[in-house]
């Protein structure tokens, strides 16, 4: 558990966090291991967690009818995969593939949100903090539909 909270502490995601939420996050948290190729969420599958990249890379893609999946970002050490946990109903938004073998904390959703509900100064900075991360993803969502129909 130490090693979990240690690698949260120095994360640049959630710096400045008081101590003892991030505790009540590490006890949320688990490490994790995705091979080369390996699918980590599916667009409208249940969302229950997210992930703390600790090495590796991670695409992020959305599914194009007549051109397969397109990278709208690729993900590496110290970002964040995954906001759906926090937002109902509760389902992945974009596909996400290991682009090499990638090792991360994964942070349980449903666990995170009983946490929340139980210390609304957590669920706030959470909150804070996910916002900014799905604003980041939606921008990078809009970029890549630009440069699609920009061609």
């Amino acid at each position: 558990m130490e090693d979990l909270e240690r690698f949260l502490v120095e994360s640049v995601f959630f710096k400045g966090m008081k101590k003892e939420h991030l505790e009540l996050l590490a006890g949320c948290a688990s490490n994790v291991r995705f091979d080369a190729g390996e699918v980590i969420l599916r667009e409208g599958k249940v969302a229950n967690a997210c992930y703390l990249i600790r090495h590796g890379k991670v695409a992020l893609e959305v599914h194009a009818p007549k051109r397969g999946p397109i990278t709208i970002q690729t993900l590496s050490e110290g970002e964040v995969l995954g906001w759906s946990w926090l937002v109902r109903p509760y389902h992945w938004h974009f596909d996400a593939r290991a682009v090499e073998l990638t090792r991360a904390i994964a942070l349980d959703g449903e666990c995170l949100r009983q946490k929340s509900e139980n210390d609304c100064c957590l669920g706030y900075e959470l909150l804070k903090r996910f916002s900014q991360l799905m604003v980041e993803r939606l921008q990078a969502a809009r970029f890549q539909l630009v440069n699609i129909y920009d061609m």
